[in-house]
């Protein structure tokens, strides 16, 4: 695997992580998004999909 395509798998990955890091404090506190369970919980499953993908791409081109 290229570089290039190591260092967007990465980027992915951490977008998606801020992404659930956001939706748990928003599910916790409220903020920035009032604490709707309706978009949150999908963002949650969402992050986890492209984490783990990402992951697993990354553990299968080494």
């Amino acid at each position: 695997m290229s570089k290039q395509m190591k260092r967007m798998l990465i980027g992915s990955m951490a977008a998606s992580g801020l992404v659930a890091v956001t939706a748990v404090v928003d599910l916790i506190l409220g903020i920035p998004y009032s604490g709707s369970p309706k978009f949150d919980i999908p963002f949650l499953i969402a992050a986890g999909i492209v984490i783990y993908m990402g992951y697993e791409t990354l553990k299968e081109s080494t």
